[in-house]
């Protein structure tokens, strides 16, 4: 089935909303109608999102709109709607000030939340079996499986291993089943979404962490990581290339054994190779990508290089790194047809650890991550950072794995106090 079909099929879909969990009202664009039919290049994909967004106009569809909202619409709720509410008129003379009680009352930071939200690289066959008794999950799958064209549930329950591992197949799987695990979070503690101040998400995770902030439409989102997927796996085959997860010395110096991982392939007749920091994980803990005969050489002299520990990582390719340059012109593309808003609650950026500030800013920075090192640890520096004293948030890892917890516990041990795991895989009752 070509992609326009998928959504054109999901635009017919009885699927209107995910029961509480679509409480924005945001419609997701679906294509109503194309006379094109697409091959499989990716930059077609890209020209898919522009028709889609163009061809349905005026046919918009209630569908999903996951949020950190969900059923916290309530009395006293401190969620708010989006779009955030205008200024405040200016009282009568004589009126009593009206403007203080519309402020946001400070609060106290260990009543609320963080959710991390995990990438690629978590997955493993069963995840999602636990998650099926819980509102909405059911339906998400759907829509899923008609965005994708292939049964995600089924490939996440049962396999095989070999296809889910692949980048195409695993990053939409991260991403469903991820929400799918804010699902059960809201269903067992309700209290955690609504006190949710921020979040982020590991590269592919990003996407996810958008969603649950209102910045993305599920649906919308999910295709924009279908198209991220693709993209990176085709760059991925361009070149023999891969990840390398290292743990070194409190002396190594990783950029300099970057410099003669590439004076190396240079001395093989390489010009032009690659081979950079792809992830800050946490200190003294790295992801080096880039060339197969660079990982190669840091891999054969990482004693010399003060390496403690080097351990080649099951992927495809060299992500976060410019051999995924021809990934971000479709993924651009994609970006700019679809609907973006300001974060309801802070999101950072993958790109520097920052906070996103408006739709135009998350755009940009979706693309720059495809060729950017993850600053992972850098982000949880910036949302952990606090005076002595002051109380840690209640953090929650939502997906599959726990190597985003862990990595807190190597970046700040008092904030992994207050760290849990939501579970994926099935409790036998």
């Amino acid at each position: 089935m070509c992609h326009a079909e998928q959504m054109s099929e999901l635009s017919s879909s009885k699927v209107d909303s995910f029961g509480d969990y679509s409480l924005s009202g945001r419609a997701v664009r679906l294509i109503s109608s194309a006379d094109t039919s697409l091959d499989e290049e990716q930059l077609m994909l890209a020209s898919v999102a522009v028709r889609m967004a163009a061809s349905s106009r005026g046919k918009v569809r209630s569908l999903v709109s996951l949020s950190r909202r969900l059923s916290t619409n309530k009395p006293g709720s401190t969620a708010g709607d989006y779009p955030p509410p205008a200024e405040a008129p200016a009282s009568p003379p004589n009126s009593e000030p009206a403007a203080a009680p519309q402020r946001r009352p400070k609060k106290d930071p260990s009543g609320c939340s963080v959710l991390l939200f995990p990438g690629q690289g978590s997955q493993f066959v069963g995840m999602g079996r636990g998650l099926l008794k819980y509102p909405n999950v059911k339906e998400m799958f759907t829509v899923a499986q008609k965005i994708l064209g292939y049964d995600l549930l089924s490939l996440c329950l049962e396999g095989p291993e070999d296809e889910l591992q692949k980048t195409v197949h695993c990053q939409p799987a991260v991403f469903v089943t991820s929400l799918a695990a804010v699902e059960r979070l809201n269903q067992e503690n309700p209290k955690a979404i609504e006190m949710c101040v921020a979040a982020a998400g590991f590269s592919v995770g990003e996407f996810a962490a958008l969603v649950f902030s209102g910045a993305m439409n599920f649906a919308e989102a999910l295709y924009a990581v279908k198209v991220r997927a693709e993209t990176m796996q085709k760059a991925s085959e361009l070149v023999p290339s891969g990840m390398l997860s290292v743990i070194g010395r409190p002396q190594a110096q990783y950029n300099y054994a970057c410099l003669q991982a590439k004076e190396h392939c240079k001395s093989l007749g390489m010009e032009n190779s690659v081979c950079s920091v792809a992830n800050y994980l946490f200190p003294d803990g790295r992801v080096i990508a880039g060339h197969q005969q660079a990982l190669d050489f840091l891999q054969e002299n990482s004693r010399r290089l003060k390496f403690m520990r080097t351990k080649t990582l099951p992927v495809s390719g060299a992500f976060h790194t410019e051999l995924m340059a021809s990934a971000t012109e479709p993924l651009r593309e994609v970006l700019r047809q679809v609907e973006v808003r300001r974060p309801e609650i802070s999101v950072y950026s993958n790109v520097d650890g920052k906070r996103y500030m408006n739709e135009s800013h998350v755009r940009r920075q979706l693309v720059k991550q495809l060729v950017s090192p993850v600053k992972w640890e850098q982000t949880l520096h910036e949302i952990y950072e606090r005076t002595q004293g002051q109380h840690f948030p209640h953090t929650y890892e939502v997906g599959p794995g726990r190597q985003l917890g862990a990595t807190l516990q190597k970046c700040n041990r008092k904030a992994y106090q207050t760290y849990a795991h939501v579970e994926v895989t099935a409790y036998e009752d």
